[in-house]
């Protein structure tokens, strides 16, 4: 299990069209030797779950812009943990006020990025992220 490839789902929930960081994202993910599945647009937090648990991923990068980043990872964390899933990490980018990013923390979220963040700062972040998480469920 720990020489698989991170398995990131990455997705734009809810009527956001604006989806070019999620698509810069996801390309360094795949560049970076990771196995991205790349949700599209106008997902609904049940979609986005659904295609993780389908898919064994291993996290699940959303990408907000709309200002709803309180209701969509609360209803992601959410439904992960009500199937069962919520070793799943979760994490964001996009437009969200410095304020907010507490808060989505304590919903569960594992890391937010925001505008102008190098891609290689998150890719470290989600590799030691899965590397944890990877060992914790191999000491259970």
């Amino acid at each position: 299990m720990e020489d698989r490839k991170i398995r990131v789902v990455v997705a734009k929930p809810g009527l956001d069209g604006h989806d070019r960081g999620a698509k810069v994202i996801a390309r360094a993910f795949r560049d970076a030797g990771m196995e991205v599945i790349y949700t599209g647009l106008r997902q609904t937090p049940e979609q986005i779950v659904e295609t993780a648990i389908q898919e064994d991923a291993d996290a699940i990068g959303i990408s907000i812009l709309s200002g709803a980043h309180d209701h969509y990872f609360r209803t992601i964390i959410g439904l992960l943990k009500a199937k069962g899933a919520e070793d799943i990490i979760v994490f964001g980018g996009g437009v969200i006020p410095e304020g907010d990013i507490p808060g989505l923390m304590d919903l569960g979220a594992g890391a937010i990025f925001g505008p102008g963040t190098p891609t290689t700062t998150t890719i470290e972040w989600l590799q030691k992220a899965v590397e944890e998480k990877r060992a914790r469920e191999s000491r259970a």
